[in-house]
């Protein structure tokens, strides 16, 4: 089923329609916006590559993220507001003044090689996504798969981007006790995706990625992630079923979550692009929430309440059966874990 499009006044190929200062910022401007915005890109040189995480909702408790911001522009994306700390916009120029790492596999090493360190999974791209459009030109995430290969160290990697198929190499290579691949397709409709997630590669070209891996021997879950109440909500089944026909082993759900600032840029887009819907997609989503737009609280902040929380709950489960889809995976081997140059190596 599909969704009128309103012509909206937006810049073409970004997400937000707005660039509100940042909840931290003194003073609040409303500059008006230029014809187009181009990506900036500024380097920061880090000391350490891994950040470490107590979340009870998520099953890893380290992390990396090589860029900082994202030029894919998803105007649903929760790290927006993680642009604030910057002194940024979590609106434009989350998605266009973007931060690299470019020592982020040297740091990474250092901390893999030092004394005491105890393995277990590092998720990449949990916040921005390592395979957003500058690591063409980057390779940044390719040198954090290469120390993690070397070390023999498991890894979870989450993306919207194709060009992990450029890394099929390394990631085969790892195996299947070291690595997988989680791919999230929040829509089969191309339009709306287009509007949703400007610089994504479309569905269908996002479900060949999921072939390409599957045959290549990688584990992939699908990620129908984020589910939007009243707008992509009736096309988890759909989902679900192209991706296991394109070879995915598992799959996951998450319902949309607007924290902070993510709100009122999310409602900005629905009333520009889907003014019909808009009204009816606010209601459902605070639904799931308790009346409010989000609830942060830990154990439904990513799963929501309530009889339609709970319905599509229900509808997930029972697709992954029908189709074959596991929810959970073994863990991902840590005994592997080697550091080069030891005495280990060598036997």
């Amino acid at each position: 089923m599909g969704h009128y499009i309103h012509n909206y006044p937006g810049l073409a190929g970004r997400g937000a329609l707005s660039n509100a200062t940042g909840r931290f910022e003194p003073y609040s401007y409303d500059a008006p916006l230029p014809d187009r915005i181009d990506t900036e890109v500024r380097d920061e040189v880090i000391g350490r590559a891994i950040t470490t995480n107590k979340s009870p909702d998520v099953c890893f408790d380290r992390s990396i993220n090589p860029y900082r911001g994202c030029e894919h522009g998803c105007i649903y994306c929760f790290a927006r507001p993680t642009h604030a700390y910057l002194g940024l916009s979590p609106g434009l120029d989350f998605e266009t003044r973007l931060i690299a790492r470019p020592n982020v596999a040297a740091a990474l090493r250092k901390e893999l090689s030092a004394a005491g360190y105890k393995p277990a999974m590092i998720a990449i791209g949990t916040n921005t996504d390592p395979y957003q459009p500058i690591e063409r030109d980057r390779g940044l995430m390719r040198g954090l798969l290469e120390v993690l290969r070397d070390h023999g160290h498991p890894v979870g990697v989450t993306t919207k981007g194709t060009m992990v198929e450029r890394d099929i190499d390394i990631l085969s290579g790892m195996g299947t006790e070291l690595t997988r691949v989680g791919l999230s397709v929040t829509t089969l409709d191309d339009a709306l995706a287009r509007r949703l997630e400007p610089r994504v590669p479309v569905p269908t070209r996002r479900l060949k990625t999921i072939e390409r891996l599957a045959t290549a021997g990688i584990q992939v879950r699908v990620m129908v992630s984020p589910v939007i109440p009243g707008l992509t909500d009736h096309e988890v089944e759909a989902i679900l079923r192209a991706a296991a026909d394109a070879g995915a082993a598992a799959a996951s759900m998450i319902p949309l979550r607007l924290p902070l600032e993510v709100a009122p840029l999310f409602e900005d887009w629905l009333r520009a692009h889907v003014p019909d819907r808009a009204r009816k997609v606010l209601n459902r989503i605070r639904e799931f929430h308790g009346g409010k737009l989000y609830d942060a609280g830990y154990g439904h902040r990513m799963r929501g309440r309530g009889v339609h929380a709970d319905l599509l709950q229900s509808r997930f489960l029972r697709a992954c059966r029908e189709v074959g889809l596991a929810t959970h995976l073994p863990a991902l081997r840590s005994d592997l874990f080697r550091v080069p140059g030891s005495q280990m190596s060598l036997f």
